[in-house]
């Protein structure tokens, strides 16, 4: 849908908020200053695993500028609780997962290494690390194990008393028995034993807070670098710190990416929140990069068995999977939910496949805890789907493209028989363009080409669908979900016509005051430039969940809908008292109010000054002002879908691997703005790759110490490692959101990482390599090959 104004539904408009980002007017968490602010500093276990024995402090309490020095002993005593986890899972026996105690900062034992065991407060922040330097600890090392397979091996050590087998759930989805006949049947089974390798996110801004305690009226203020103020500020206020709720205003200004990380409820926000009123002055904590890849929530870490059964003709009869999903140390926020509700709801994929079983054992381990991460589940089933796909076509020796099109849903609604119900999509489309746009059948040709240069060259495919906007409320509150999945918006239209938008969505990079700004501008019939978005404030906004699970445009644009449609709705009584017209003959269009059939109209603009200045008004039926506000709670999730395709070029020599192209076509429903849009799956195409071929976190397996702390260790995508993307996009418009919008900001990370892992399986000649593909354990797979290719 396109309109004539310009900035309108369906504009390449540039966004709005550049601006202040690219002369630097951003305002985020770090820039905040305030009047007598401290800074924090956290000291930090350097033991995977051990028991504290006791605190020596008086020397660090004697450092040079120091304000307090406040341990886990000191939360314990003021009868501060711990994080909460936001989902319940409920095991294959009816029994609620297990849940440990996550303090606030550790108490008698550390759990993995970067476990906050004491908050040091100081003028500035230099003296609060000379400090906290000085703090004398007293561990007893314990064995640690860091892996899940491990975890769950007789004799391991137990990270919590409550789950002595480290297991904090086993939970399964699916027809078992269905799959178990099925298999048995089956002419062909592929099978695939394989780890979803765990990632560090490195949003630009590091996690940040600043908190401020008023004496004035006893209430706090948190700015903070997250996703979701308002379920920060419920589950601090209501669940850890024991708040009046109203009492703690959380503000989330500019974020500078989030990815996931920011979403949760941290340990170090709660800290400083508590102890702001402890020293009665702002208190501010900034990460630095090493200290974020110790404690930040990290992403995936699966290990996984899958098997697939077909009959002669190729078509799937059934999908068994099994992981352990590594949970970390600690239940995180969200943390439950990944692998289970988030992952095996998604192994239909684009598939007919009638039977599938999922088990999943959430482990507990010495690590970081893991949580979302873009695409959080989504990414790990795709993966699973994806490779199991290519790889079955391989040994049917079916082309991979043919084998996908045997099996694809074509009719819709779909009901997969793991719970979702696909509503619309037409995956054929998506997969067509895309073979165009990659030159496949150049394939054969560039591969000659690049043997004759002693080059192995790659295609591989990859046909993802996810699950965006997490709903609705009350299935969810079914499967174990402890917050409601709605959106709120508020529409306030100035007596000028100008209008403020208050939104329970939170931007980290995406582009919502434009987008939200193009969706008023189109809907109202107003100048793009008379709309102005606000966020990520709970002193502000209403009550909204926030922003992650690509759910802003299609969860939260449609609270706006909602609310420009009461507008709408009031306008239209309005115009019909002054035209002296009956509401119903009352049309609205290019921002008019207009009577059917004839040339009486009011603009909006006027209309709006009449709500405010109520001398032609029918105040009887009516109350003055023009401030709309809507809670959107969806159906059902949006389900975008499409086709990657990558094509790699690998060095035989030396292991290393190129990629020469990397093509895209997505299917978003109806676009708000195709630049964005645009903008948003490259973002994800790049971490997509960077997990198939360079990032990899991994802790020593004895002493549980973190091997890759750093960038030195830790190898993040640059621009010289990624070609030049080829994106395009169809459209099915979601058939249950006032807009026909789906989501587009995790698909590159979800569909890209098989695509690139089934190509350079291919260019090798081998069925199966490990992510990440670094030049070294391509070049070892090469020298087990025994491929002619290789």
């Amino acid at each position: 849908m396109t309109t004539d104004l310009a900035g309108g539904i369906g504009q390449a408009v540039r966004r709005k908020e550049d601006y202040r980002f690219l002369t630097g007017a951003g305002q985020y968490t770090d820039d905040v200053q305030m009047d007598g602010q401290t800074y924090a500093y956290f000291v930090r276990s350097p033991y995977a695993h051990a028991r504290i024995r006791g605190y020596r402090l008086d020397a660090a309490r004697q450092a040079p500028g120091v304000v307090g020095i406040f341990t886990g002993e000191d939360i314990k005593r003021a009868g501060i609780g711990g994080l909460p986890c936001g989902w319940l899972i409920t095991d294959v026996h009816g029994q609620p997962m297990k849940e440990p105690p996550h303090p606030v900062l550790a108490i008698d034992t550390v759990r993995y290494v970067g476990d906050q065991v004491a908050l040091v407060i100081a003028q500035t922040l230099a003296q609060a690390r000379d400090a906290a330097e000085l703090v004398d600890v007293d561990y007893e090392p314990l064995d640690a194990v860091v892996a899940p397979d491990a975890a769950v091996r007789s004799g391991a050590p137990a990270v919590h008393d409550i789950a002595p087998d480290n297991v904090c759930y086993v939970w399964s989805l699916g027809d078992q028995a269905a799959v178990d006949a099925a298999m048995a049947k089956a002419a062909h089974v592929t099978r695939l034993d394989f780890v979803n390798n765990r990632l560090i996110p490195n949003a630009i801004e590091p996690r940040a807070a600043v908190a401020h305690y008023s004496r004035a009226d006893d209430s706090y203020t948190l700015y903070v670098a997250n996703q979701n103020p308002h379920v920060e500020r419920l589950l601090m206020a209501a669940f850890v710190l024991n708040l009046p709720e109203h009492k703690l205003r959380v503000v989330a200004p500019d974020v500078g990416g989030g990815f996931g990380s920011k979403i949760f409820l941290y340990a170090e926000e709660t800290a400083l929140v508590w102890a702001s009123k402890q020293i009665n002055r702002p208190i501010k904590w900034t990460a630095e990069r090493s200290e974020s890849f110790l404690s930040d929530a990290h992403g995936r870490d699966h290990v996984t068995t899958a098997e697939l059964g077909l009959d002669a003709n190729g078509k799937f009869l059934a999908l068994r999977v099994h992981t352990k999903a590594n949970l970390g140390a600690y239940l995180s926020t969200f943390a439950s939910s990944v692998p289970t509700i988030l992952y095996a709801t998604l192994l239909a994929g684009q598939y007919t496949t009638p039977a599938i079983f999922c088990e999943v054992t959430g482990v507990f381990t010495h690590t970081a805890p893991v949580d979302a991460y873009r695409g959080a589940g989504r990414p790990e089933a795709t993966y699973v789907v994806e490779r199991i796909v290519e790889t079955a076509a391989r040994e049917m020796k079916i082309d991979p493209v043919e084998l996908r099109r045997r099996n694809f849903i074509t009719q819709f609604p779909y009901q997969t028989p793991v719970a979702l119900c696909y509503d619309t999509g037409n995956y054929g489309a998506s997969l067509d363009k895309a073979l165009q746009l990659a030159d496949v059948a150049g394939f054969p040709a560039r591969r000659e080409a690049a043997r004759q240069r002693g080059k192995l060259r790659g295609l591989g495919y990859s046909c993802y669908i996810e699950a965006c906007g997490l709903a609705p409320s009350n299935i969810a509150g079914q499967l174990g979900a402890r917050a409601g999945l709605f959106e709120a918006g508020e529409v306030r239209v100035h007596p000028t016509g100008k209008v403020t938008v208050f939104t329970g969505s939170h931007s980290h990079g995406q582009g919502h005051e434009t987008t939200f700004t193009q969706i008023v501008a189109d809907r109202l019939g107003i100048a793009y430039e008379d709309v102005d978005i606000v966020h990520g404030d709970t002193g502000r906004v209403p009550f909204g969940m926030g922003t992650y699970g690509s759910r802003s445009l299609a969860v939260g644009g449609s609270a706006i809908v909602k609310a420009l449609d009461k507008v709408i709705a009031k306008g239209k009584k309005i115009a019909a008292h002054m035209l002296e017209a009956a509401e119903g003959d009352i049309e609205f269009k290019d921002g008019k109010f207009s009577v059917a059939g004839t040339d009486k109209a009011l603009p909006f603009a006027q209309i709006a000054l009449s709500a405010y200045v109520p001398h032609n008004y029918p105040l009887e039926s009516l109350e003055p002002g023009l401030d709309e506000s809507a809670f959107y709670d969806p159906t059902n999730f949006t389900y975008p879908a499409g086709s990657h395709i990558c094509e790699v070029e690998v060095d035989p020599d030396t292991g290393q691997t190129e990629i020469v192209a990397m093509t895209a076509v997505d299917d978003f429903g109806n676009i708000v703005n195709p630049m964005i849009v645009e903008g948003q799956v490259h973002g994800g195409l790049a971490q997509g790759i960077g997990q198939a071929l360079l990032e990899g976190c991994v802790y020593d397996p004895e002493s549980g110490q973190l091997l890759t702390g750093s960038y030195m260790d830790y190898a993040m995508p640059r621009a010289d490692d990624l070609p030049s993307f080829a994106v395009d996009t169809t459209c099915t418009p979601c058939t249950h959101n006032p807009l026909g919008v789906k989501g587009c900001g995790e698909a590159g990370a979800i569909g890209s990482p098989p695509a690139v892992i089934n190509a350079i399986t291919d260019a090798l000649g081998v069925l199966h390599l490990e992510m990440p593909a670094t030049p070294e354990r391509v070049w070892r797979a090469l020298q087990t090959s025994s491929n002619g290719r290789a």
